[in-house]
Protein backbone atom coordinates (compact mmCIF):
# COMPACT_ATOMS: atom_id res chain seq x y z
CA UNK A 1 0.00 0.00 0.00
CA UNK A 2 1.66 3.49 -0.60
CA UNK A 3 2.56 5.68 2.26
CA UNK A 4 0.87 8.88 3.28
CA UNK A 5 3.49 10.96 4.92
CA UNK A 6 1.43 13.92 6.84
CA UNK A 7 1.48 17.65 5.91
CA UNK A 8 3.50 19.80 9.17
CA UNK A 9 1.21 21.13 11.21
CA UNK A 10 -1.66 23.41 8.98
CA UNK A 11 -1.55 27.44 8.60
CA UNK A 12 -5.28 28.42 9.33
CA UNK A 13 -7.39 28.55 6.93
CA UNK A 14 -6.65 31.30 4.11
CA UNK A 15 -3.17 31.99 6.00
CA UNK A 16 -0.60 31.94 3.85
CA UNK A 17 2.25 32.37 5.87
CA UNK A 18 3.23 30.85 9.32
CA UNK A 19 2.25 32.69 12.56
CA UNK A 20 5.00 34.26 14.58
CA UNK A 21 7.15 31.75 15.94
CA UNK A 22 6.41 29.03 13.61
CA UNK A 23 9.01 28.05 11.05
CA UNK A 24 7.97 27.04 7.48
CA UNK A 25 10.52 24.37 6.46
CA UNK A 26 13.07 25.47 3.93
CA UNK A 27 12.43 24.49 0.25
CA UNK A 28 13.48 20.59 -0.18
CA UNK A 29 12.94 19.93 3.58
CA UNK A 30 10.27 18.14 4.60
CA UNK A 31 8.64 16.50 8.06
CA UNK A 32 10.80 13.76 9.92
CA UNK A 33 8.87 10.92 8.60
CA UNK A 34 9.07 11.76 4.57
CA UNK A 35 11.65 10.02 2.36
CA UNK A 36 10.70 6.71 2.89
CA UNK A 37 12.74 4.82 -0.36
CA UNK A 38 10.95 2.61 -2.47
CA UNK A 39 11.92 -1.17 -2.48
CA UNK A 40 12.87 -2.39 -5.61
CA UNK A 41 10.27 -3.66 -8.52
CA UNK A 42 10.80 -6.88 -9.43
CA UNK A 43 11.97 -10.23 -7.60
CA UNK A 44 15.12 -10.13 -5.42
CA UNK A 45 15.70 -8.84 -2.30
CA UNK A 46 15.24 -5.38 -1.05
CA UNK A 47 18.20 -2.76 -0.53
CA UNK A 48 17.50 -0.67 2.27
CA UNK A 49 18.90 3.21 1.66
CA UNK A 50 19.64 5.98 3.14
CA UNK A 51 17.03 7.96 4.70
CA UNK A 52 17.92 11.49 3.17
CA UNK A 53 15.79 14.49 1.96
CA UNK A 54 16.17 15.18 -1.51
CA UNK A 55 17.37 17.83 -3.86
CA UNK A 56 13.78 18.75 -5.40
CA UNK A 57 15.55 21.34 -7.80
CA UNK A 58 17.76 18.97 -9.25
CA UNK A 59 16.73 18.34 -13.12
CA UNK A 60 17.76 16.53 -15.98
CA UNK A 61 19.34 19.14 -17.60
CA UNK A 62 22.29 19.11 -14.99
CA UNK A 63 23.58 16.36 -16.10
CA UNK A 64 24.23 17.74 -19.40
CA UNK A 65 24.70 21.67 -18.60
CA UNK A 66 28.37 22.83 -19.61
CA UNK A 67 28.73 19.31 -20.90
CA UNK A 68 31.72 18.33 -23.40
CA UNK A 69 30.83 17.67 -26.45
CA UNK A 70 30.07 15.07 -27.72
CA UNK A 71 28.02 13.08 -24.52
CA UNK A 72 24.78 11.38 -25.65
CA UNK A 73 22.08 13.26 -23.66
CA UNK A 74 20.14 10.24 -21.75
CA UNK A 75 19.19 12.85 -19.08
CA UNK A 76 16.22 14.93 -20.69
CA UNK A 77 13.51 13.94 -21.90
CA UNK A 78 13.59 16.18 -24.88
CA UNK A 79 12.81 14.42 -28.53
CA UNK A 80 15.50 14.06 -30.29
CA UNK A 81 15.82 16.10 -33.92
CA UNK A 82 13.38 18.71 -32.84
CA UNK A 83 12.42 21.30 -33.22
CA UNK A 84 11.31 20.07 -37.10
CA UNK A 85 12.00 22.88 -39.71
CA UNK A 86 8.22 23.46 -40.31
CA UNK A 87 8.36 24.91 -36.59
CA UNK A 88 11.57 26.86 -36.73
CA UNK A 89 10.12 28.62 -39.41
CA UNK A 90 6.89 29.45 -38.17
CA UNK A 91 9.09 30.61 -35.33
CA UNK A 92 11.08 32.52 -37.56
CA UNK A 93 8.38 34.00 -38.99
CA UNK A 94 6.94 35.52 -35.34
CA UNK A 95 10.19 37.99 -35.17
CA UNK A 96 9.13 40.44 -37.93
CA UNK A 97 6.62 40.98 -34.98
CA UNK A 98 8.72 41.14 -31.88
CA UNK A 99 8.25 44.85 -31.90
CA UNK A 100 4.81 44.47 -30.40
CA UNK A 101 3.75 43.51 -27.33
CA UNK A 102 2.59 39.92 -27.26
CA UNK A 103 -0.97 38.70 -28.03
CA UNK A 104 -2.05 35.58 -26.96
CA UNK A 105 -5.62 35.03 -28.34
CA UNK A 106 -4.86 32.92 -31.63
CA UNK A 107 -3.09 30.60 -29.93
CA UNK A 108 -5.28 30.44 -26.57
CA UNK A 109 -8.18 29.72 -29.28
CA UNK A 110 -5.90 26.83 -31.31
CA UNK A 111 -5.59 25.34 -27.57
CA UNK A 112 -9.04 25.88 -26.90
CA UNK A 113 -9.72 23.90 -30.76
CA UNK A 114 -7.15 21.22 -29.94
CA UNK A 115 -9.45 20.18 -27.29
CA UNK A 116 -12.81 21.17 -28.02
CA UNK A 117 -12.88 23.42 -24.92
CA UNK A 118 -13.81 27.13 -24.71
CA UNK A 119 -11.21 29.69 -24.77
CA UNK A 120 -12.25 30.17 -20.96
CA UNK A 121 -10.88 27.20 -19.84
CA UNK A 122 -7.10 27.76 -21.33
CA UNK A 123 -4.66 29.81 -19.62
CA UNK A 124 -0.85 30.19 -21.96
CA UNK A 125 2.28 29.65 -19.43
CA UNK A 126 5.50 29.82 -19.95
CA UNK A 127 5.93 26.33 -19.74
CA UNK A 128 4.17 23.81 -17.25
CA UNK A 129 6.71 24.89 -14.87
CA UNK A 130 5.15 28.36 -14.41
CA UNK A 131 2.36 26.63 -13.84
CA UNK A 132 2.99 25.07 -10.99
CA UNK A 133 4.11 28.11 -9.58
CA UNK A 134 0.55 29.73 -10.37
CA UNK A 135 -1.36 26.73 -8.64
CA UNK A 136 0.96 26.86 -5.61
CA UNK A 137 0.37 31.48 -5.20
CA UNK A 138 -3.16 31.11 -6.19
CA UNK A 139 -4.57 28.01 -4.83
CA UNK A 140 -5.84 28.65 -1.35
CA UNK A 141 -5.48 24.84 -0.26
CA UNK A 142 -4.49 23.96 3.78
CA UNK A 143 -3.78 20.37 3.12
CA UNK A 144 -1.91 20.06 -0.40
CA UNK A 145 -0.69 16.61 -1.10
CA UNK A 146 1.77 15.49 -3.61
CA UNK A 147 1.80 11.92 -5.22
CA UNK A 148 5.60 10.32 -5.80
CA UNK A 149 7.87 9.93 -7.05
CA UNK A 150 7.30 12.27 -10.02
CA UNK A 151 8.52 15.52 -10.66
CA UNK A 152 9.33 17.49 -8.28
CA UNK A 153 9.27 21.08 -9.18
CA UNK A 154 4.99 21.08 -7.96
CA UNK A 155 6.05 20.56 -4.07
CA UNK A 156 9.19 22.66 -4.56
CA UNK A 157 6.85 25.55 -5.77
CA UNK A 158 4.51 24.93 -3.08
CA UNK A 159 7.24 25.34 -0.74
CA UNK A 160 8.15 28.23 -1.53
CA UNK A 161 5.21 29.84 -1.39
CA UNK A 162 4.83 28.42 1.98
CA UNK A 163 2.71 25.44 2.15
CA UNK A 164 3.23 22.43 4.65
CA UNK A 165 3.18 19.51 1.84
CA UNK A 166 1.98 15.96 2.53
CA UNK A 167 3.61 13.21 0.47
CA UNK A 168 1.74 9.87 -0.71
CA UNK A 169 5.35 7.41 -2.03
CA UNK A 170 3.51 5.02 -4.12
CA UNK A 171 5.86 1.44 -3.66
CA UNK A 172 7.94 -0.42 -6.55
CA UNK A 173 6.50 -3.51 -5.64
CA UNK A 174 3.05 -2.30 -6.51
CA UNK A 175 4.21 -0.64 -9.75
CA UNK A 176 4.46 2.83 -8.47
CA UNK A 177 0.42 2.33 -9.40
CA UNK A 178 -2.09 4.52 -7.05
CA UNK A 179 -4.43 3.66 -5.08
CA UNK A 180 -7.51 6.39 -4.68
CA UNK A 181 -7.39 5.35 -1.08
CA UNK A 182 -3.71 5.96 -0.22
CA UNK A 183 -4.51 10.10 -0.67
CA UNK A 184 -6.26 11.20 2.12
CA UNK A 185 -9.69 12.36 2.25
CA UNK A 186 -8.98 15.71 3.98
CA UNK A 187 -6.18 16.54 1.36
CA UNK A 188 -7.78 19.55 -0.63
CA UNK A 189 -5.02 19.69 -3.52
CA UNK A 190 -3.83 16.73 -5.13
CA UNK A 191 -0.56 16.79 -7.41
CA UNK A 192 -0.12 13.54 -9.70
CA UNK A 193 1.44 13.00 -12.96
CA UNK A 194 0.37 10.94 -15.48
CA UNK A 195 2.03 9.54 -17.16
CA UNK A 196 4.56 10.06 -14.24
CA UNK A 197 7.87 11.23 -14.45
CA UNK A 198 10.08 9.37 -13.48
CA UNK A 199 8.45 6.00 -13.48
CA UNK A 200 6.87 6.35 -16.99
CA UNK A 201 3.35 4.68 -15.28
CA UNK A 202 0.11 5.73 -17.33
CA UNK A 203 -2.45 5.82 -14.22
CA UNK A 204 -5.66 4.88 -15.88
CA UNK A 205 -7.92 7.87 -16.07
CA UNK A 206 -11.22 6.70 -14.11
CA UNK A 207 -8.37 6.39 -11.39
CA UNK A 208 -7.56 9.77 -11.29
CA UNK A 209 -11.38 11.23 -12.13
CA UNK A 210 -11.88 9.09 -8.86
CA UNK A 211 -9.76 11.64 -6.68
CA UNK A 212 -11.99 14.65 -7.61
CA UNK A 213 -14.55 15.76 -5.26
CA UNK A 214 -15.90 19.27 -4.43
CA UNK A 215 -13.28 21.59 -2.73
CA UNK A 216 -10.66 19.80 -4.15
CA UNK A 217 -8.27 20.81 -6.26
CA UNK A 218 -7.13 18.28 -8.67
CA UNK A 219 -4.03 18.81 -10.89
CA UNK A 220 -2.77 16.05 -13.32
CA UNK A 221 0.63 17.14 -14.84
CA UNK A 222 0.32 15.43 -18.72
CA UNK A 223 3.37 17.21 -19.75
CA UNK A 224 4.05 13.77 -21.58
CA UNK A 225 0.60 12.49 -22.48
CA UNK A 226 1.51 13.58 -26.28
CA UNK A 227 4.38 11.18 -26.32
CA UNK A 228 1.56 8.43 -25.57
CA UNK A 229 -0.13 6.76 -28.45
CA UNK A 230 -3.70 7.67 -28.71
CA UNK A 231 -3.45 10.12 -25.73
CA UNK A 232 -5.17 7.19 -23.56
CA UNK A 233 -5.98 7.83 -20.19
CA UNK A 234 -6.03 12.15 -20.94
CA UNK A 235 -8.22 14.42 -18.94
CA UNK A 236 -7.88 16.60 -20.94
CA UNK A 237 -11.22 17.21 -22.82
CA UNK A 238 -12.95 16.67 -19.00
CA UNK A 239 -15.18 19.17 -17.67
CA UNK A 240 -17.66 17.18 -15.35
CA UNK A 241 -14.86 16.47 -12.52
CA UNK A 242 -14.88 19.83 -9.86
CA UNK A 243 -11.66 21.30 -9.21
CA UNK A 244 -9.58 19.14 -12.06
CA UNK A 245 -7.02 21.12 -13.45
CA UNK A 246 -4.40 19.83 -16.35
CA UNK A 247 -1.35 20.55 -17.39
CA UNK A 248 0.04 20.41 -20.76
CA UNK A 249 3.73 21.10 -21.88
CA UNK A 250 4.97 21.49 -25.81
CA UNK A 251 8.14 22.00 -24.96
CA UNK A 252 9.30 17.87 -24.64
CA UNK A 253 7.79 16.21 -28.35
CA UNK A 254 8.39 19.56 -29.99
CA UNK A 255 12.24 20.29 -28.48
CA UNK A 256 10.96 24.26 -26.71
CA UNK A 257 12.48 23.64 -23.87
CA UNK A 258 14.86 26.80 -24.80
CA UNK A 259 11.20 28.59 -25.84
CA UNK A 260 8.99 27.90 -22.31
CA UNK A 261 5.48 26.79 -23.76
CA UNK A 262 2.97 25.36 -22.07
CA UNK A 263 -0.83 25.69 -20.74
CA UNK A 264 -3.46 24.99 -18.31
CA UNK A 265 -7.14 23.43 -18.82
CA UNK A 266 -9.20 24.11 -15.89
CA UNK A 267 -12.96 25.25 -14.90
CA UNK A 268 -12.91 29.00 -15.71
CA UNK A 269 -12.96 30.74 -12.63
CA UNK A 270 -9.80 28.69 -11.63
CA UNK A 271 -8.03 29.87 -15.14
CA UNK A 272 -9.24 33.49 -13.84
CA UNK A 273 -7.27 32.82 -10.40
CA UNK A 274 -4.23 31.89 -11.92
CA UNK A 275 -4.29 34.39 -14.52
CA UNK A 276 -4.27 37.44 -12.16
CA UNK A 277 -1.16 35.96 -10.48
CA UNK A 278 0.73 35.92 -14.04
CA UNK A 279 2.66 38.87 -14.84
CA UNK A 280 2.25 40.56 -18.06
CA UNK A 281 2.59 39.22 -21.00
CA UNK A 282 4.29 36.01 -19.95
CA UNK A 283 4.45 34.29 -22.81
CA UNK A 284 6.89 35.59 -25.84
CA UNK A 285 5.31 36.10 -29.17
CA UNK A 286 7.77 33.27 -30.77
CA UNK A 287 6.24 30.81 -27.97
CA UNK A 288 2.69 31.60 -29.28
CA UNK A 289 3.74 31.07 -32.54
CA UNK A 290 4.84 27.91 -31.60
CA UNK A 291 1.55 26.68 -29.74
CA UNK A 292 -0.73 27.75 -32.35
CA UNK A 293 1.58 25.97 -34.48
CA UNK A 294 1.44 22.35 -33.02
CA UNK A 295 -2.18 22.58 -32.53
CA UNK A 296 -3.16 21.87 -36.53
CA UNK A 297 -3.81 18.88 -37.42
CA UNK A 298 -0.47 18.67 -39.72
CA UNK A 299 0.81 18.81 -36.35
CA UNK A 300 -1.23 16.62 -34.16
CA UNK A 301 -0.53 13.65 -36.84
CA UNK A 302 3.27 14.05 -36.77
CA UNK A 303 3.13 13.94 -32.87
CA UNK A 304 1.22 10.84 -32.84
CA UNK A 305 3.54 9.03 -35.37
CA UNK A 306 6.02 10.17 -33.21
CA UNK A 307 4.51 8.74 -30.54
CA UNK A 308 4.14 5.36 -31.95
CA UNK A 309 8.07 5.61 -32.79
CA UNK A 310 8.88 6.24 -29.10
CA UNK A 311 6.84 3.44 -28.04
CA UNK A 312 8.80 1.46 -30.62
CA UNK A 313 12.16 2.50 -29.73
CA UNK A 314 11.29 1.99 -25.67
CA UNK A 315 10.56 -1.79 -25.97
CA UNK A 316 14.10 -2.08 -27.76
CA UNK A 317 15.45 -0.40 -24.35
CA UNK A 318 13.56 -2.26 -22.55
CA UNK A 319 14.36 -5.49 -24.37
CA UNK A 320 17.90 -4.77 -24.11
CA UNK A 321 17.93 -3.62 -20.52
CA UNK A 322 16.33 -7.20 -19.92
CA UNK A 323 20.04 -8.64 -20.79
CA UNK A 324 21.73 -7.39 -17.53
CA UNK A 325 20.41 -9.97 -14.57
CA UNK A 326 21.22 -6.73 -12.44
CA UNK A 327 19.11 -4.33 -13.75
CA UNK A 328 15.36 -4.11 -13.06
CA UNK A 329 13.27 -1.68 -15.09
CA UNK A 330 9.94 -0.20 -13.40
CA UNK A 331 7.14 -0.52 -15.67
CA UNK A 332 5.35 -1.14 -17.73
CA UNK A 333 6.65 2.07 -19.19
CA UNK A 334 4.36 4.37 -20.84
CA UNK A 335 6.46 7.59 -21.22
CA UNK A 336 9.52 8.19 -23.24
CA UNK A 337 11.80 7.48 -20.37
CA UNK A 338 12.34 4.68 -18.28
CA UNK A 339 13.08 4.40 -14.45
CA UNK A 340 16.11 1.36 -13.71
CA UNK A 341 17.48 0.17 -10.94
CA UNK A 342 20.50 -1.26 -10.17
CA UNK A 343 23.57 -1.78 -7.67
CA UNK A 344 25.79 0.50 -7.66
CA UNK A 345 23.63 3.09 -9.49
CA UNK A 346 25.32 6.38 -8.94
CA UNK A 347 28.90 4.69 -9.66
CA UNK A 348 27.92 3.13 -12.80
CA UNK A 349 26.54 6.98 -14.27
CA UNK A 350 29.60 8.50 -13.55
CA UNK A 351 31.14 5.68 -15.51
CA UNK A 352 28.95 6.11 -18.37
CA UNK A 353 29.81 9.48 -18.50
CA UNK A 354 33.52 8.89 -19.21
CA UNK A 355 31.96 6.60 -21.52
CA UNK A 356 29.77 9.74 -23.31
CA UNK A 357 26.38 8.88 -21.95
CA UNK A 358 24.60 11.20 -19.76
CA UNK A 359 21.94 9.28 -17.45
CA UNK A 360 19.45 10.83 -14.97
CA UNK A 361 20.16 10.13 -10.74
CA UNK A 362 17.05 9.40 -9.59
CA UNK A 363 17.73 9.89 -5.56
CA UNK A 364 16.35 13.85 -5.85
CA UNK A 365 12.96 11.84 -6.57
CA UNK A 366 11.03 11.21 -3.31
CA UNK A 367 10.49 7.72 -2.32
CA UNK A 368 13.44 6.82 -4.61
CA UNK A 369 17.11 6.44 -3.89
CA UNK A 370 20.33 6.45 -5.53
CA UNK A 371 20.33 3.23 -6.56
CA UNK A 372 17.74 4.04 -8.90
CA UNK A 373 18.71 5.87 -12.82
CA UNK A 374 16.25 7.31 -15.36
CA UNK A 375 17.46 6.89 -18.97
CA UNK A 376 15.21 8.58 -21.88
CA UNK A 377 14.39 6.82 -24.70
CA UNK A 378 16.79 7.44 -27.78
CA UNK A 379 16.21 5.48 -31.60
CA UNK A 380 17.55 1.71 -31.38
CA UNK A 381 21.04 2.70 -32.76
CA UNK A 382 21.67 5.11 -29.73
CA UNK A 383 20.62 2.53 -27.33
CA UNK A 384 22.50 -0.36 -28.76
CA UNK A 385 25.42 1.90 -28.51
CA UNK A 386 24.79 2.95 -25.03
CA UNK A 387 23.84 -0.97 -23.87
CA UNK A 388 27.71 -1.72 -25.33
CA UNK A 389 28.68 0.80 -22.50
CA UNK A 390 26.28 -0.20 -20.07
CA UNK A 391 28.25 -3.87 -20.85
CA UNK A 392 31.52 -2.58 -20.28
CA UNK A 393 30.40 -0.88 -17.14
CA UNK A 394 28.81 -3.76 -15.70
CA UNK A 395 31.36 -6.32 -16.21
Amino acid sequence: MPAHTGPAPLLPSGQDTPPPGQDTPPPGRDTPSHGRDAPSPGPGPRHPEPDREPDLRHHGDAEVRGAEDGLTDLAVNVRTGTPPAWLKAEIAASLDGLAAYPDGRAARRAVAARHGLPVERVLLTSGAAEAFVLIARAVRARRPVVVHPQFTEPEAALRDAGHDVGRVLLDAHEGFRLDPAAVPEEADLVVVGNPTNPTSVLHPADTLASLARPGRTLVVDEAFMDAVPGERETLAGRTDLPGLVVLRSLTKTWGLAGLRIGYVLAAPDTIAALERAQPLWPVSSPALAAAEACCTPRALAEAEAAAGEIAGDRAHLLARLGEFGQIRAAGPAAGPFVLIRLPGADAVRAALRTRGFAVRRGDTFPGLGPGWLRLAVRDRATTDRFAAALAEVLR
